[in-house]
């Protein structure tokens, strides 16, 4: 779906819509600005999105009327998630006030069993990179959410031109993902 269509089935209220960009689509985009505004705080992933959506919705999706296509919509929701989600957290409201467990704990068995398969799915597309700096790039900067200013050293390479090698790696690394997908799917 583009952009367009996307935002007209989220204004439209279409269930099956919402539920793919949100909780699908969005989710990894927005655990990594969970992740960063939060600084390991435990939060209710399903609560901030709740969040983001009643304030996407509110007054006739008015705000999300406002996305002007000037960017992607995942580019703008970011910028919209990050903005809302450092006002949560200044305000308290979605942060567990013990710290300790999620709100909803009932299917941790199945989130650790899903947490490592993803894990070791992203490995598998990772050991595949013809280009194994860039998979070094990815793991450290991503996976394992090092500091830029340490991998640069590490590197040694300036901060600026690892943001450089990064974007060049994400894009390796679809294109492996891509082409793991179409091999999976012919094996079916």
């Amino acid at each position: 779906m583009t952009d367009q269509e996307i935002v007209s089935s989220l204004i439209a209220r279409e269930a099956s819509v919402t539920e793919q960009f949100f909780f699908k689509d969005c989710r990894p985009l927005l655990m990594s600005v969970i992740r960063r505004v939060f600084e390991g705080q435990v939060v209710e992933y399903d609560e901030i999105i709740n969040e983001i959506y009643i304030l996407l919705m509110k007054d006739d999706a008015k705000k999300l009327r406002q996305f002007q296509y000037q960017s992607t919509l995942y580019q703008w929701l970011k910028t919209m998630a990050i903005r809302h989600c450092l006002l949560l957290k200044q305000q308290g409201i979605v942060i567990d006030p013990e710290g300790k467990e999620p709100h909803n704990n009932s299917n941790t068995e199945s989130q650790t069993a899903e947490s490592s398969q993803a894990k070791m799915d992203l490995d598998a597309l990772l050991s595949q990179m013809k280009n194994q700096r860039y998979a070094l790039v990815l793991q450290l900067l991503m996976v394992e959410e090092r500091e830029p200013e340490e991998v640069a050293r590490r590197l040694s390479v300036t901060v600026d031109n690892l943001y450089n090698i990064k974007c060049r790696a994400i894009k390796a690394l679809c294109k492996v993902a891509r082409k793991d997908t179409w091999h999976y799917a012919r094996k079916r």
